[in-house]
């Protein structure tokens, strides 16, 4: 595959520039099945040489598993252009068995634990480097600092993280260390919160700006606008139903897809089927009509599904599809829309 012409977006107050389509390393980590360790490295290799030029990951996916495999990709591709983006918030401790309750069927054999720390994200940010046989990494997130993450002890781990990891993070973009900081996170909300805490350049955020919803919209989305805060957006299928359509067993938020669900996305298919648009590519491409969106950060396991992306992210979707979404409530009348 040769380098396609993606479009780039500045990210934040940076200088970076990233392509509207980046690469997510979440499945890289063996999320749902243990992956093929050629394919793996074969799939992120077809994203560099596809113009991606934003890869994202984390410790956390597969255990520092997806860094490494991205890491080889890497140094095989040999492109100096790459924006990489990582996340601190876990430490890894190699040989204190690795536990449960990551959710990865597989990935490195490595604990992890939560530090938020200053000399926390400190230190998983030199092993990240280690694992990505890297010297410079562009991106820094807090990762995971949400309700969905931490329940009733989330207000003592957004203190910590302010006090410990936004510190260090500051200090590490002052001196020029890395280029951006932000915040990966699966809620609106908290965003707001770390918005109105601290100065940060970008934010991750998971599932809640789509096709299907956009609880983003009405009060984090403006606030972004306003501090030059440049997001970048993860789960923009909503965890696969806006790709698979309305099938038997489409998930939602990484469960069984509920009737109400189901129904909106049938009637929303239905308006992309009569304008001869593919669900998947009307939801790729909605998310990039609004101005504080940077790039899409998909995962993917094989080489073909990063070709379809690049594929879809670039064909027409023509205006009448978006008229007709508001015109039948699918989509709010003050919703933007791609031009």
């Amino acid at each position: 595959m040769t380098i396609s012409a993606l479009p780039v977006r500045p990210l934040g107050r940076s200088g970076l520039k990233v392509t509207t389509l980046g690469f997510g390393g979440a499945p890289l980590g063996d999320l749902y099945a243990h992956l093929d360790e050629a394919s793996a490295i074969a799939t992120v290799e077809t994203a560099l040489a596809s113009g991606i030029n934003l890869i994202d990951t984390s410790p956390l996916y597969g255990h520092g598993l997806s860094e490494h495999r991205i890491g080889a990709a890497l140094r095989r591709s040999g492109r100096k252009d790459v924006v990489i983006s990582t996340k601190v918030g876990r430490v890894a401790e190699p040989f204190a068995g690795r536990g449960n309750g990551s959710g990865y069927l597989g990935g490195l054999p490595h604990g992890l634990r939560f530090d938020y720390s200053y000399d926390g994200a400190m230190r998983s940010l030199e092993q990240s480097a280690l694992r990505l046989g890297v010297d410079h990494i562009d991106v820094v997130l807090i990762h995971d600092v949400d309700v969905w993450t931490h329940g009733p002890a989330i207000e003592a781990r957004f203190g910590e993280a302010m006090d410990g990891a936004y510190r260090a993070l500051e200090k590490l973009r002052a001196s020029g260390a890395v280029k951006a900081i932000g915040v990966g996170v699966n809620e609106a909300q908290m965003c707001e919160r770390f918005a109105h805490a601290g100065d940060f350049d970008t934010m991750l955020l998971a599932g809640r700006y789509s096709l299907l919803e956009q609880p983003g919209l009405a009060s984090f989305m403006p606030l972004a606008q306003q501090k030059g805060i440049d997001l970048m957006l993860g789960g923009v299928f909503n965890s696969g139903i806006l790709a698979t359509g309305p099938i038997a067993g489409a998930k939602y938020n990484y469960q069984p897809a509920p009737p109400a669900i189901l129904a909106r996305v049938a009637a929303i298919e239905a308006v992309c089927a009569r304008h001869g648009v593919p669900l998947r590519r009307a939801a790729l491409q909605f998310p990039l009509g609004h101005p504080a969106v940077a790039s899409l950060v998909m995962g993917a396991v094989k080489p073909e599904e990063v070709a379809d992306q690049v594929i879809e992210i670039s064909a027409p979707v023509p205006a009448a599809l978006w008229t007709e979404l508001k015109t039948e409530g699918l989509l709010g009348a003050d919703v933007p829309v791609p031009a």
